[in-house]
C-alpha cells in the first residue's frame, strides 16, 4: 500500500492531490484520492488493518443506504420475525432513514455523518423516542450490510457503545421507579387483590405474582401451566395484532415459580375459561372446541390489551380505592377519580420489587441474577439499570449495629 502525490494541470491551473494505491483483500487494486496528505494517511492506515481482519470494503463494492435496507429488510422477514416488528422497520426506513441518507454509500455514513442524520431528525420534529428507535434500526440495517460484505464498519453502534455508560448513569438518575408512584405499594396490592373478581381475578394475579409481561400473559397456554407444581412456563407471546411468536429474546423463554393463590385461581379459572373452536365437529355435527390459552377473549381467542386495562386494571382499582383526584366534579356533583396506575407494566414493577425487598419486609429477598431470571431480561445490566436502587444497600442502621455488635463481642 502507497501513498503518492499526483499533479496535474487543468485549463492553465496546476492541481494536486494524494492518492492511495493499494490491494484490497480480494486481491483488486484499489485507487482513493484525497485533496490532504493527512487523510490519505489516515485511510491507509484504517485500510491495512480492515483488510488484515478481512473487513475492509471498497467504496465502490459499496451500496446505498436505502438499497441496503431493501436487503435488511429481507433478511428480517426471512427470519420470521414478527409482523409488527417488521411493519415497524418499514416505517423507520421509508419515513426516516430514505428520506434523509437513502441515496448515501454506506461507506461515507461516519460519526460525524451519523450525529448530523440524528440532528435533522430532531430538527424536522422527530421527538426523541422517535430518534432513537430510528437509530437503533439503522445500527440493525447496518450490521447486515456488515455480514454481507457491502460495509466495514458499523458506525451507529460504535458511537452506542461510546454513550452506553453515559446512558447507564443517566438512567440511574433520572429515571428511578417509585414506589407508590410508579408501581403500587404492598398495601394498595393487598387491596387490588381484595377487590378482584370475575375472569380478571387469574390474570391479574397472575400478573401480580409472577412478573409476565402483557404480552406473555395474553400467549400463555394452559400446556404451559403446571398448576400441581405451580410452574408456569413462557414460551411464546401475543403482539399488538394477535399473533403468536417468540418471546422478545431468549432469555425470555423461562420458567417461573407461581405461589398457591395464583395456583388455585387458576384452577378455578380453568373450569369456567373459554374454549377455542377447533373448526372440526363431532359425531352429533357439535363444533369441538378446546382449552388453549389461559386468558383468552369470551370466544378463546387473544384478549386485546386494552380489553385488559380498561376492564380489568383499572375498574379493579377504581373499586379498591386506589385511585386519585383530578379537580373535576361529575354531573351529581361528585369528585371525579382516576386510576392510578394505568398500564400492566406497573403490576411487573410491583413483581420485580417483591423479588427484591427483604424477607422482613414482606418480599422474596432474591439475589440479583435470580431476579434477571424470573423477570426474563436479556442481561443482569438490564435489571440493575432498572431496578438496582431497590435492592437493600446493607449498610442501615440496624445492619451496621448488629455488624458492629458481632465484630466487638
Amino acid at each position: 500500500m502507497s501513498v503518492r502525490k499526483r499533479k496535474w494541470t487543468s485549463k492553465g491551473v496546476e492541481h494536486e492531490a494524494w492518492v492511495v494505491d493499494y490491494v484490497d483483500g480480494a486481491g483488486a487494486r484499489r485507487l482513493k484520492t484525497f485533496s490532504k496528505k493527512k487523510e490519505a494517511d489516515a485511510f491507509s492506515a484504517a485500510s491495512k488493518v480492515e483488510i488484515r481482519d478481512g473487513v475492509h470494503v471498497a467504496d465502490s463494492a459499496s451500496v446505498a443506504v436505502k438499497e441496503a435496507g431493501r436487503l435488511w429488510l429481507s433478511t428480517v422477514g426471512k427470519a420470521g420475525r414478527e409482523q409488527s416488528t417488521l411493519d415497524q422497520y418499514r416505517q423507520h426506513l421509508e419515513l426516516h432513514i430514505v428520506p434523509f441518507i437513502g441515496d448515501t454509500k454506506l461507506n461515507a455514513l461516519t460519526l460525524p455523518a451519523v450525529r448530523a442524520f440524528e440532528d435533522g431528525l430532531r430538527d424536522d420534529g422527530r421527538s426523541a423516542a422517535m430518534v432513537r428507535k430510528v437509530l437503533v434500526s439503522l445500527g440493525s440495517l447496518l450490521a447486515d450490510a456488515q455480514e454481507r460484505g457491502l460495509v466495514a464498519r458499523n458506525v451507529v453502534r460504535e458511537r452506542g457503545r461510546r454513550r452506553k455508560a453515559d446512558a447507564r448513569q443517566e438512567q440511574r438518575a433520572k429515571g428511578r421507579l417509585r414506589a407508590g408512584i410508579d408501581f403500587p405499594l404492598p398495601s394498595e396490592i393487598k387491596a387490588l387483590v381484595a377487590h378482584l373478581a370475575g375472569r380478571w381475578r387469574p390474570l391479574l394475579l397472575t400478573a401480580i405474582f409472577t412478573g409476565l409481561r402483557a404480552s406473555e400473559l395474553r400467549g400463555l397456554t394452559w400446556s404451559a401451566l403446571d398448576l400441581e407444581g405451580k410452574v408456569l412456563k413462557v414460551h411464546q407471546r401475543a403482539d399488538r395484532y394477535n399473533a403468536i411468536g417468540r418471546p422478545k429474546s431468549a432469555a425470555g423463554d423461562r420458567e417461573v415459580p407461581m405461589p398457591p393463590i395464583v395456583a388455585n385461581a387458576l384452577k378455578e379459572w380453568r373450569l369456567a375459561c373459554p374454549r377455542a373452536d377447533t373448526g372440526k365437529k363431532d359425531a352429533d355435527g357439535q363444533p369441538i372446541k378446546e382449552l388453549r390459552l389461559a386468558f383468552p377473549n369470551t370466544i378463546g381467542k387473544v384478549e386485546s390489551l386494552a380489553n385488559i386495562i380498561n376492564r380489568g386494571l383499572i375498574p379493579t382499582q377504581l373499586a379498591a380505592g386506589i385511585a386519585h383526584d383530578i379537580g373535576k366534579v361529575d354531573e351529581d356533583g361528585q369528585p371525579v377519580l382516576v386510576a392510578k396506575y394505568t398500564g400492566m407494566h406497573s403490576l411487573r414493577h410491583f413483581y420485580a420489587s417483591w423479588c427484591i425487598n427483604r424477607r422482613a419486609d414482606g418480599g422474596l429477598e432474591l439475589p440479583a441474577k435470580v431476579v434477571q431470571e424470573r423477570l426474563g431480561h436479556s442481561t443482569i445490566a438490564m435489571t440493575m439499570d432498572v431496578y438496582g436502587h431497590l435492592f437493600p444497600r446493607g449498610d442501615d442502621g440496624q445492619e451496621l449495629a448488629a455488624a458492629e455488635a458481632a465484630l466487638l463481642a
